[in-house]
């Protein structure tokens, strides 16, 4: 596998962080400086600033992310951040992000291959949000919802949206803009108040209280992997 891969997946860095490990000359690969394209073979030895290093077992975790934690491994400001949340000895970083003031499902993981492609829109992982707004919802604003808003970075997609009260609405998108749902809702005249991710590819977090998690069960991973071809 590629070296950043392999970094990756032994849990020193996100791919991209590996790439600037690479560059900065703190990686080898037998002895020898390590290249963006160098491939690593499983008898080969790899070691970062003289460490050597080895791959991980896959992880696969299911946050039920709550209000005020941060969607990184880590903090420059010193708040909690969704990896202290989770338990383990293996490092797991999430997969796409939740605003600080979102909460709901999330996945973290090792599994680079499966992260990216979740992340990446060619994909269109499926994302379910239920959102509480100010006002009376109209359900001409609902449609706009479903049919595409004008925001400042073009027209959202089409999504699935449903009325589920007075000021509630639910959401399916398959778009990962940033604070796409809260822009959204403001551009149709019902700034959310309250904003819940219910799903995310499918899984829910159902039974999880905000701050738990859960490993996910070997067919839920098997599907996730089936959802973007791997």
């Amino acid at each position: 596998m590629r070296l950043n891969r392999f970094l990756a997946r032994a849990g020193v860095a996100s791919r991209r962080a590996a790439d600037d490990l690479i560059k900065a000359g703190r990686v080898t690969v037998n002895g020898e400086r390590g290249e963006l394209n160098t491939f690593v073979a499983s008898r080969d030895v790899v070691e970062v600033d003289g460490e050597r290093v080895g791959k991980q077992e896959l992880s696969y975790v299911l946050l039920h992310k709550p209000l005020g934690v941060v969607t990184t491994a880590s903090d420059p400001q010193g708040r909690p951040t969704v990896v202290d949340l989770v338990a383990g000895d293996t490092r797991i970083v999430p997969v796409g992000r939740l605003d600080v003031d979102t909460s709901g499902a999330l996945l973290l993981t090792n599994d680079g291959d499966l992260a990216h492609r979740l992340a990446h829109p060619r994909y269109g992982v499926e994302k379910t949000y239920v959102a509480d707004v100010q006002g009376d919802l109209t359900t001409a604003a609902v449609a706009i919802l479903a049919e595409g808003v004008e925001l400042e970075d073009g027209v959202t997609a089409p999504a699935r949206a449903r009325q589920l009260g007075r000021a509630r609405v639910e959401l399916v998108l398959h778009e990962g803009r940033n604070r796409q749902v809260r822009r959204m809702c403001e551009a149709v005249g019902f700034p959310v108040v309250r904003l819940r991710r219910t799903g995310y590819a499918g899984l829910g977090v159902g039974g999880l209280e905000p701050g738990t998690s859960r490993p996910l069960e070997r067919g839920e991973v098997e599907a996730l992997r089936r959802l973007v071809g791997l």
